[in-house]
């Protein structure tokens, strides 16, 4: 007769997450899995199999019990890409007794090994549509018979925003495998600065006491549009300018698939140039980026392309005004203009200048909006809060609902 350990551990699904990157890699899709692997510790057992561009990093390593295996790829070589996928095919292979469901974040080429997979060995298939455009049907199409085939042979779908959803659905894909579950934060991790705490870190982090900082986080990618956040902070006036300074935060270098190198280059180029040195900061990578919201005054999401972008949420959670690019289904879920931030229209230069100098000389304004932020993702978009759906749908598809 089954010991009671046994029955315990029969009602826990085992979940092989799928990722890009991994901590301390970081990627929108590999953020979401290591917040859901740590929410749900003890009542999901979890390994990550991941994708790395750095070869300094171990094959093979742990978090908090949890196993992670990763596949070194250089995506500028063919012969690297070529091995990367066997070693990644061998790595499945070997996982085959451990796993009940396959979770692949974000649709790529692995897609393709991951349906055949678990259509092989008989696995559930979830796959999280994690980025606007890339993630929708679409762009699987674009890629053949076989990619479209892989897109849609999921058991699963889960969407992180409306606007991913409202793509799924417009494909005529099976409206039963799709389920709604935002992208969510650590609202513990992710909080607003104690009194005294900003001056301590700005001093821990080599930043101006009296400047309102504005902050840039994410890849230096042409759908990222750091170079357009620039050119609006540029084109303040005077004032404004010179009592506030940019903060990017994000990988400039090309061996990231993302990252276009021009970017960074042509930025500082513009830095020396108009003479702002002394403005302008540049970090290539934080591993404790909620260092740099809590230093921060204001948030600038410039993209053009987005799921439920992670470093929104990381920005309203710390209680910091945000302003960001109007993406339907998107950012226009989580930003109420004037209320919770600030939204401008993509195409619209002027109207991130005006919102930029509204919110350095109105000190108000960024503090009632950054309360009604932090507000609304504690409410509604608090990882310990989502977590338990996207358990309900593991439980389901291993079946043990």
């Amino acid at each position: 007769m089954p010991s009671a350990a046994d029955r315990d551990a029969a009602t826990i699904p085992a979940v092989l997450m799928v990722t890009g990157a991994y901590f301390p890699e970081l990627s929108g899709g590999g953020l979401q899995a290591r917040a859901l692997v740590r929410a749900l510790a003890g009542r999901a057992r979890f390994t990550v199999l991941t994708t790395s561009i750095d070869p300094s990093l171990p094959a093979r390593t742990s978090e908090e019990g949890v196993p992670i295996y990763r596949i070194y790829v250089d995506a500028r070589s063919a012969w690297s890409r070529a091995r990367a996928t066997l070693r990644f095919m061998a790595a499945l292979l070997a996982l085959r007794h451990q796993v009940d469901v396959v979770n692949l974040h974000g649709f790529s080429k692995k897609a393709v090994i991951v349906a055949l997979f678990c259509r092989l060995f008989r696995k559930s298939y979830v796959l999280t549509l994690q980025t606007g455009g890339h993630d929708e049907p679409a762009n699987a199409r674009k890629q053949g018979r076989l990619a479209a085939w892989a897109y849609g042979a999921a058991d699963r779908y889960l969407s992180v925003s409306p606007g991913l959803s409202d793509a799924y659905r417009a494909a005529a894909l099976p409206p039963d495998r799709l389920r709604q579950v935002c992208n969510a934060v650590d609202v513990d991790r992710f909080r607003p600065p104690r009194p005294g705490e900003r001056d301590v870190i700005r001093d821990h982090l080599g930043l101006p006491r009296d400047r309102c900082l504005i902050l840039f986080v994410g890849f230096f990618g042409r759908d990222k549009r750091p170079d357009w956040l620039f050119d609006a902070w540029a084109a303040l006036p005077a004032p404004a300018r010179s009592r506030s300074g940019l903060i990017f935060v994000g990988r400039t270098d090309p061996a990231h698939g993302e990252v276009d190198a021009n970017l960074a280059s042509s930025i500082r180029a513009s830095v020396a140039q108009q003479g702002v040195e002394g403005s302008v900061w540049f970090v290539e990578s934080a591993l404790e980026i909620d260092q740099y919201f809590r230093a921060c005054d204001i948030y600038v999401l410039p993209s053009i392309r987005e799921g439920m972008p992670i470093a929104l949420l990381e920005a309203m959670a710390t209680g910091l005004a945000s302003v960001a690019t109007s993406i339907a289904g998107s950012t226009d879920v989580l930003l109420e203009h004037r209320r919770t931030g600030w939204l401008v229209p993509a195409d619209n230069a002027s109207a991130l200048t005006t919102a930029l100098q509204t919110l350095i000389g109105d000190d108000e304004e960024r503090r009632r909006c950054g309360r009604l932020a932090r507000e609304l993702i504690v409410s509604k978009y608090a990882i310990h809060a989502t977590a338990p759906l996207w358990l309900a749908e593991y439980r389901a598809l291993a079946g043990q609902a």
